[in-house]
């Protein structure tokens, strides 16, 4: 990502600040399950603590200002839960009738989360975890935003030394930090960590209905403008019942 640091230096163009965020929360969580037959997954604790909670934390300490949630299985629990909460303050993206996925969520609280249809913002999956490095992943992410040279930025955890993961992995990225879709039947060294920043404009043709961020993500990649960021640090998939307690081992043991 050095080079494209570089190149929005010398265009003496510094990008406006990220401001506000979208929580996605309105999955099923069935994977989860039994745990999930009664508490939505944003809710599920980890070391004590719901994954939620984590995610609006880490937007707080970023310097993100407002907070759209999307809510549909189990919504009141979690709107019950986030009530009041003022840093960063909390908006709720109403999804009970149709679940809309990542993209079409996204779309249907743009109002929100872009009023002025052009300051990009970031998108966080509720669960998205990890246990940080030597610097706060959030603010990294934010400063390598480059709106010049990209359309979406991901933040991306090595495939090999994540938690609680045993897929393939979803993208390579080479040395600019443009990233490319794994190769059919091979490994890919990275996997999205739930982690995105991106332009309200990418949306304004998203077809209508349940869309996922992948359409926009192959799009950004058809025209080289889908980036990565490396995190710093190791990212923790709790994904079933029993990546909770890989996860909170690996959290103690980063504070031993």
């Amino acid at each position: 990502m050095k080079r494209t640091k570089d190149r929005r230096k010398s265009a003496d163009a510094v990008p406006p600040p990220i401001r506000r965020a979208m929580v996605l929360a309105a999955g099923l969580g069935k994977r989860m399950r039994p745990i999930t037959d009664t508490l939505p997954k944003p809710l599920v604790p980890v070391c004590g603590k719901p994954l939620i909670d984590y995610a609006l934390d880490r937007l707080a300490s970023a310097g993100i200002e407002d907070v759209v949630i999307n809510v549909h299985y189990l919504a009141d629990q979690i709107e019950r839960h986030v009530v009041g909460r003022t840093s960063p303050k909390v908006s709720i993206s109403d999804e009970r009738e149709q679940l809309l996925e990542t993209a079409g969520g996204i779309v249907k609280a743009l109002p929100l989360l872009a009023p002025d249809g052009r300051e990009a913002f970031l998108s966080l999956n509720s669960d998205s975890l990890w246990i940080e490095g030597a610097r706060p992943n959030l603010g990294r992410f934010i400063g390598e935003w480059s709106p010049e040279a990209m359309d979406i930025l991901l933040l991306l955890a090595p495939t090999a030394t994540s938690v609680g993961y045993d897929g393939y992995g979803d993208f390579s990225m080479d040395p600019e930090g443009r990233l490319q879709r794994r190769v059919e039947r091979q490994m890919a060294p990275f996997v999205y960590a739930g982690v995105a920043i991106l332009k309200p404009e990418l949306f304004v043709d998203v077809p209508a209905g349940s869309v996922s961020l992948n359409f926009l993500f192959d799009r950004a990649i058809e025209r080289q403008r889908l980036f990565g960021l490396r995190l710093d640090g190791r990212w923790l998939h709790v994904g079933t019942p029993e990546a909770i307690t890989e996860a909170e081992e690996c959290i103690a043991a980063s504070v031993r």
